[in-house]
């Protein structure tokens, strides 16, 4: 909005023509999503506490050490989704198709996340919206996204996947690219949901993917650096990078909250949200294949339910994990909730490191 608001006056204007730069719109955005998770953090908690009867209901499978966490409130991610809109509505530009995809895609699974936490908190129970349905209305949103990406695509480009670590080599997948594209949100929103088990765990794994699309946006909406690192050019899709600094923002200021011993969870709200908006803009940027790599960890939690659950229907109630998702198998097997979340954070920031270094490595 204050882009928009301040672009006639760029010339004259020694504060326009700041605000006219991405990288400072995406500092400030960065800057803003945090304060504004400070400022109505405590607040919100406050309000979800006293709302929340029993709070965000445990598994009684679960780690013993979970049982203190009885009570405390889930729906946090309510907050992380104001401070990221708040963000990108005052420093991205708005004629920009693509934020508003992202934005919608953010909004519609935020709603779906939260009828499942009002369902859990309200009945108190691990069950919420049936898992059918989650994902009937998950790839109807998808789809809708996609076809509004698409609708701005390049022909050229519409179908194909680019490969990493390949130079020039794109597979057309024609027809199938569409469901491909609303299969990689969905897994992406369902991949988050799964690793948001301990406190602090998932909410910097997000921040650390965000930061890597941010730079992934701004390179592939510059044609000089696009073309220079050989990845497919997007007009206009530079302006997803002030989103991811929202989003990094939020999620710092919401591991303020949410690290050890937590205040608030996340919630289905701020999983399915977040991991839906990082799926969007890796179709957007046409970098498909690199979130699996960047997001590596979130791969890994969920071939580990995968795993579990097949495991246990083919072998007459074996289990392959002493619990799944992972995290919770290196719980029982003795470690720490603290150590298994700064290790996995590790295992993030590897991940990290060699999704990006496919930028260069062709």
């Amino acid at each position: 909005m204050l882009y928009n608001l301040l672009l006639p006056y760029i010339n004259d204007s020694h504060i326009a023509n700041l605000v006219h730069y991405l990288t400072f719109r995406s500092m400030m955005a960065a800057l803003l999503s945090m304060v504004w998770v400070f400022a109505f953090g405590p607040a919100m908690i406050r309000l979800l506490a006293k709302l929340q009867k029993f709070g965000q209901p445990i598994r009684d499978d679960g780690p013993e050490s979970h049982i203190i966490k009885a009570g405390t409130p889930t729906m946090g991610g309510l907050i992380i989704i104001g401070s990221i809109i708040t963000s990108s509505l005052l420093f991205a530009d708005l004629r920009s198709i693509y934020v508003w995809t992202s934005l919608f895609v953010l909004v519609s699974f935020g709603m779906l996340g939260f009828m499942d936490d009002y369902l859990k908190v309200t009945q108190n129970n691990t069950k919420g919206v049936r898992g059918k349905m989650k994902l009937l209305v998950q790839f109807l949103v998808a789809f809708i996204a996609c076809y509004m990406v698409q609708a701005q695509a390049n022909e050229f480009h519409i179908s194909h996947i680019s490969v990493p670590y390949m130079k020039n080599m794109l597979i057309d997948i024609g027809y199938f690219y569409l469901p491909f594209a609303a299969f990689v949100i969905v897994g992406s929103s369902n991949a988050v949901n799964l690793t948001d088990g301990l406190d602090g765990l998932a909410i910097v794994l997000i921040g650390i993917v965000a930061a890597c699309f941010g730079v992934i946006s701004y390179l592939a909406g510059n044609i000089v650096y696009a073309n220079y690192l050989q990845i497919i050019y997007v007009p206009n899709v530079s302006e997803l990078t002030v989103i991811c600094g929202s989003m990094v923002g939020g999620a710092i200021g919401f591991l303020w909250f949410n690290s050890q011993p937590a205040e608030i969870f996340m919630g289905d709200t701020g999983s399915l949200s977040l991991g839906g908006i990082l799926g969007i803009i890796s179709v957007v940027t046409k970098h498909e294949m690199i979130l699996a790599i960047i997001g590596g960890v979130f791969v890994i939690e969920t071939l580990s339910v995968v795993i579990q659950v097949y495991y246990f229907k083919y072998t007459g109630g074996r289990r392959f994990f002493k619990m799944a998702p992972i995290h919770h198998h290196f719980e029982k097997a003795g470690w720490s909730e603290a150590k298994v979340v700064v290790r996995f954070w590790i295992l993030g920031i590897i991940f990290a490191i060699i999704g990006m270094a496919s930028l260069k490595l062709r």
